[in-house]
């Protein structure tokens, strides 16, 4: 390793001393680190103003029981990738739309909203994506706990 995702490590704890110990050098130029929701804005925030993660790579969501993860891939024209992951809770937790900072990332965005249920404020309107327009509302295939067989008794 070449020393940024130490000094990177560093200044997130410093800024952030409730994190100390929760940033993870996987390996070279990968950085991890799960946030308590309360916290994520500010943490993006400074990822993105101060750290110089500019890039958002994508937005992943996983069902882990009674929360959605959400994992924002945040990456630095050095090469450096900060997963950087928060959880809300599965059935009525709601996220901040990171739309202010990524425009582009209202397709991940509507993805999870389509696939996992998850919901988001500040989202701008638009299309689902990227289930049809006639998929019944509330199904969401990605979710542990989906039954595909609502499709077949119409979506019921």
């Amino acid at each position: 390793m070449n020393g940024k995702e130490e000094e990177i490590k560093r200044k997130l704890e410093q800024k952030f001393p409730a994190l100390a110990g929760a940033v993870r050098v996987q390996r070279a130029r990968r950085l991890w680190l799960e946030v308590p929701l309360d916290q994520f804005a500010g943490v993006f925030d400074y990822a993105v103003k101060e750290a110089g993660f500019t890039i958002l790579g994508t937005i992943s969501g996983v069902d882990d029981g009674a929360d959605l993860g959400l994992l924002y891939h945040l990456d630095r024209p050095d090469g450096v990738v900060l997963n950087l992951k928060t959880r809300t809770a599965k059935d009525g937790g709601v996220m901040q739309s990171v739309t202010p900072y990524f425009p582009a990332a209202a397709i991940y965005e509507r993805e999870i909203i389509d696939l996992l249920g998850g919901r988001f404020t500040g989202l701008p309107e638009g299309l689902s994506y990227p289930l049809p327009d006639d998929w019944p509302k509330g199904q969401c295939p990605l979710r542990k706990d989906w039954d595909p067989s609502v499709l077949e008794r119409g979506g019921k």
